[in-house]
């Protein structure tokens, strides 16, 4: 059980984004001055750079999540002797970061300050789906070396 705080503090994590102190207008009530105090930015370039990053940190938020929920699943089902990496523990990683992303976009359609959107439920689900060919790719590799230095 305990591989399964992490993901679920992940999603308390999203669901605290999720709320109306976490909207554009209130990120930037609190970006604008310190960007604009560091690089002297004007309104609208902040704008442009607002919304990068907001973006950003809905993939990185989901590449997180799904990495974290396959280490879980990892724990949880066994895969064979050996099995570094398993479609057992990446498939539902990948699903339950899609139902959050879902879940989060329907939640932010109640909040006047928010808006659900398909195209962040897009993004979120490529984030998840980056962080499972990486974490393939990463335990693969490591087992080739580990397999060459045998």
């Amino acid at each position: 059980m305990i591989a399964w705080v992490p993901a679920v503090l992940w999603i308390g994590v999203i669901a605290l984004e999720s709320t109306d102190w976490f909207s554009a207008e209130h990120t930037g009530r609190f970006l604008y001055p310190i960007l604009h105090f560091l690089f002297s930015i004007s309104t609208e370039v902040f704008d442009i750079w607002h919304h990068i990053l907001r973006k950003t940190g809905h993939f990185i938020g989901y590449f997180a999540l799904s990495a974290l929920l396959f280490r879980a699943w990892r724990a949880t089902l066994r895969a064979g002797e050996g099995k570094v990496w398993a479609m057992r523990w990446a498939l539902p990683a990948f699903f339950m970061s899609v139902v959050v992303a879902s879940m989060d976009e329907w939640h932010q359609t109640y909040l006047p300050s928010r808006t659900g959107r398909l195209a962040d439920v897009l993004l979120d689900s490529m984030g998840a789906l980056t962080a499972q060919i990486v974490i393939f790719l990463i335990l693969s590799l490591r087992q080739s070396r580990q397999a060459a230095e045998a």
